[in-house]
Formats: structure tokens, sequence, C-alpha cells
């Protein structure tokens, strides 16, 4: 008899997911013939002219845009793109740029790299690449900066509002994942891991074994800023100091083939040696994962700020005509089962906005030593520098540029030849609000929107005019606490006004060089390594 049942709660299983399986097929062919009717009725009669590969890219974004930001569809050129960023190596002009609405602004030139040598400066906004006016352009204009090597091509750029030339030529250029490391105070090993390419493991376990023989009794690993990579190198990198077979981190997906464990493969560099992590709130992804699993196995003390969240995993998928769709398949999660990631992009807000996890329902795991840790996204430091994280208005400073746009102001009225001669003021610091006042600088706090909301609420509810009196008065106050918040944040503000400028005059080598004497973060690292009993007492040991 009970197998009978067994039989026949197995058979409707089957019967079940054929059905599903039978019904989400027809649906997703009847979809897909309407929108290719709907596609050919489009372009043979709308009465101007079309473009049907715009109209498609536009189609397949607002397709995505419903999804989490990291699916996406990538063209050929931007399939060879990840290719570059992977490998660390690629042809063109040694420089950030940022393309926006057909302009190209130089964020850094790298030293002794073709932009470099070719006078282009952070600021520069490149108005014409060879014979091509970019402003004209209708494809993406940063792929007018490529080209074989060797090959040179004349540059008109505008700085302070002036037009000038130059000649640029195109080298090879190789991304080190390691740019920088050094020995602090004889005994101290600081290494800046900026990418997980695939040089990632092999060059930080170069450095480590260098300062070891230098001396180095510790190891500082600095993953600020750091957005990620493969996922390979965040295993292999953290099984340099941790053993052969540890769980490194764990994908879930409601697609059983994507549910895996990822475990270190090798014999490891220094499983004895302390260290210390940095992060920040722009170490994503890989970052993530190295920094979450040296914590949850009690192997390093984690210093800074949260980490992004960004545990989401993706794969390119090949598409027709070398393009590809980069798509998240499953979530992370760290050795003690926390999950990283911090947005929720299925359950949004009024505005579409993706909702963050609230405190309130952060959930809480225990290291290898019983230490409580929490997910609710990223990873939290086991020893927190205020200065070092984001607050509401510093966010809103670095996506309108307003930083960025104000070093490049300061860079050409102050000059410096020399790193130690360097020294940004309280003067200084008024001149920026005032650069502010005069840009017309403004954003808006999450609680303005959750207020505005409200106010719209009461018009339906008729309520509106009973409240509007306290509810612009309440704007106003919030209005005067914003512009308080420059002086409350100041150390975070001049952090990254500091940062921005050293990159100006002494570039990237410059930045770490000066960040060894003048970083908090660093200096708490050095403070806890050069402390065992502290060291061991944080991490429970």
């Amino acid at each position: 008899m009970k197998k009978r049942i067994l039989i026949s709660a197995t058979a409707v299983v089957i019967l079940f997911t054929t059905v599903s399986f039978k019904s989400d097929f027809f649906e997703i062919a009847k979809q897909i013939e309407i929108f290719t009717t709907l596609f050919k009725e489009l372009n043979m009669n709308y009465v101007d002219e079309v473009n049907p590969a715009e109209l498609m890219d536009s189609a397949i974004e607002g397709m995505l845009a419903d999804l989490d930001p990291y699916t996406k569809y990538w063209t050929e050129q931007e399939v060879e793109d990840a290719r570059i960023s992977n490998t660390g190596e690629y042809t063109g002009i040694g420089a950030s740029v940022l393309t926006r609405n057909k302009t190209i602004t130089i964020l850094e030139t790298y030293k002794d790299y073709p932009a470099d040598k070719a006078g282009l400066q952070a600021g520069d906004e490149l108005i014409k690449i060879g014979d091509i006016n970019i402003a004209d352009f209708e494809d993406d204009a940063g792929d007018l900066l490529q080209g074989a090597p060797g090959t040179s091509i004349p540059i008109t750029y505008k700085r302070q509002g002036k037009l000038q030339t130059t000649s640029l030529k195109r080298e090879e250029i190789d991304i080190e994942a390691v740019p920088f490391y050094t020995l602090i105070n004889n005994k101290v090993g600081y290494i800046v891991l900026s990418k997980f390419n695939k040089k990632a493991s092999s060059e930080t376990a170069a450095a480590i074994k260098e300062l070891k023989s230098e001396g180095a009794t510790s190891i500082i690993l600095d993953l600020r800023g750091n957005p990620g990579g493969l996922l390979t190198e965040a295993i292999n990198v953290s099984n340099l100091f941790l053993p052969k077979g540890k769980l490194i981190t764990t994908t879930k997906s409601v697609i059983e083939k994507y549910n895996q464990e990822y475990y270190t493969r090798n014999e490891p560099l220094d499983t004895e040696i302390p260290v210390a992590v940095l992060i920040n709130g722009r170490s994503a992804s890989a970052s993530e994962i190295v920094s979450g699993s040296l914590q949850d196995y009690d192997r390093a003390v984690v210093v800074g700020a949260r980490s992004f969240g960004k545990g989401l995993v993706q794969r390119p998928k090949e598409l027709t005509y070398g393009t590809q769709l980069k798509i998240t398949i499953s979530r992370y999660y760290t050795p003690s089962g926390r999950c990283i990631q911090a947005l929720d992009y299925w359950n949004r807000d009024e505005k579409g906005n993706a909702v963050r996890t609230n405190v309130a329902d952060y959930k809480e795991f225990k290291t290898s030593t019983g230490r409580k840790v929490y997910d609710g996204g990223g990873v939290l430091p086991d020893i927190q520098i205020e200065s070092a994280g984001m607050s509401a208005i510093t966010e809103a400073l670095l996506r309108d540029q307003a930083i960025f746009d104000f070093a490049t102001e300061y860079f050409y009225k102050h000059d410096y030849s020399n790193l130690q001669d360097f020294d940004f003021t309280d003067s200084d610091y008024a001149a920026f609000k005032s650069f502010l006042d005069k840009q017309g600088f403004a954003y808006q706090t999450q609680t303005e929107r959750d207020l505005e909301e409200a106010y719209i609420v009461a018009e339906k509810d008729n309520l509106q005019s009973e409240i509007s009196t306290e509810y612009a008065n309440l704007m106003k106050r919030i209005d005067a606490a914003k512009k308080q918040q420059l002086d409350k944040k100041e150390r975070e503000i001049s952090k990254l006004i500091i940062d921005e400028l050293v990159k100006r005059y002494f570039y990237r080598e410059g930045l770490y060089e000066y960040q060894l004497t003048h970083n908090e973060e660093i200096a708490e690292a050095k403070s806890i390594l050069n402390n065992s009993s502290k060291y061991l007492k944080v991490l429970n040991r």
C-alpha cells in the first residue's frame, strides 16, 4: 500500500513539472511571436525611418532594466573589453576615462603610459580624435581610442576652457593587479591588490614572498576600492593564507546546477603570519569573498568600512554574432553562511529603486572561534573607521563628480613639486564649500524622498492642506541640516579630496606613498598588527 502511494506521488510530481515546463515554454514562444510581429510592423510602417539595431538595443535594455544592474547584454566590443579586463593586457592609451553624453573626460592618467606621455591630464575633455568630432560620433566614442600598438592619432582636447592639441601613440598596456607594495617600519608588509584579474594571486604571492624576505612579520592587504573580478582568483588569494580544502564561498540559485561550493585547492603560502585586510564601500564581489572568508576563519582582522555588498554571481552566455548575455545565475555566501548581497532588486520601492536590507533584519552567524558576524549586505569590518564610510552627502558628491571637478580647478591654481610639501588646509576646505555653492550643488536625502511621498499620499487622503505648513517647515530644517553635513563629514570628504589631488600631482604611486603616513585605516591596521595581544583578542583566539 505504501509503495503504491509513493509511486502515485512521484507521478504527480513528474506530471506537475512537465505541465509547468510546457506552460512556460508556450508563454515564452507566445511572447517571442508577439514581439517579432510587432518589431516587423513597426519597422515597415512607422511614419519616419527607424534604425532597427537601435530599436532592438533599446528593447533589450528595457527588458533587462527590471532585473539587477549586473545582468547585461554585451556587444562584440564589450565582450572584448571584458576579456581585456580579466587578462590585464590591452592596447590603449593608459588612462581611465569617463564616457558620458557624447563626451570623453580623462579621469586619471597612468605614469609613463601614452596619455601621460602625450601631456593629457585628469579633467581634460577630449573633443576630437583623429578627424572625428566626438559630439558627432553615434557609437561609443571610447572605441576611437583603441587601435594597433605603435599607431599614432592626433587628439584635440579642452583644458580650462581652451582648446589644445597633441599626438598620442598607442601601446601595449599591462594592468598590474598589485600596483604597489612596500615594507613599513621594517616589519609590516603593505600590499595593494587593486583588481582580481588573472594575475591577482600570483602577484600577491610574489609580493608576500619578497616582503617576508625583507623582514615582514605581518601583512596588510589593501582591498579598498577593489571592484572584484575572477572568482578563481579570489579563492586563490584566500588560499595564500588558508589551508588546502577550506570552503571559501558557496553559490546558491533556484537552478540546481548553479549551487556549488568552492574550496581552496593548493598548499598555502603562510597560515600563521598576522594579517589585516582593509575594505570600504567600494570593495566588492571578489574583494568581499576574500575579506569574508578570512574573517569567518578568524584568519585576519578586517579594518575600514562595510563593503559594497555585491553578492550576485554572473556568467556570460554566448549569443549570435559574437555577442553575449552576462546573466546573474546565483548569490554568494561566505563560509559561515552570510549572504553578501546588500540590495534586493526583486522587491523595489515605489520609485523602482532596489531596497536595502533593514538593520533590524540582519541575521547573526558565527566565525570559527565563535565571534558574532552578521549578513545584511557586504562585509562589516571587525574595526570600523568612521571616516572610511560613505555618508549620503559623500555619495552625492562623488555621483555628481563635484570632488573631481574641484580637484581640477585646484590643480591649476596650486603648484606642488614635492609630496612632502603637499598640504590641504582648512582654508582649502572652505574653498571647496564655496565651489559647491557656486556650482549649485544639491542632493536629496532618503528622508526627503520619504517625506515627499508621504506628502503626496496626504493629498489623496485630503490631509495635505492640514499638514502643508508643518511639511514646509520640516523640509527647511532638513535642508539646514544637510548644509551642516559638509562640516560634520569634513574628515570623510577631505580624505577623498586629498586622494584625488595627490593623484593629480604625484600619480597613483604618490597616493600610495602619501597614505602610508596619513591614512587612518592603514594607521589602525599597523597599530593592531604591532599589538599581538589586541590582534588575538579581536579574533577571539
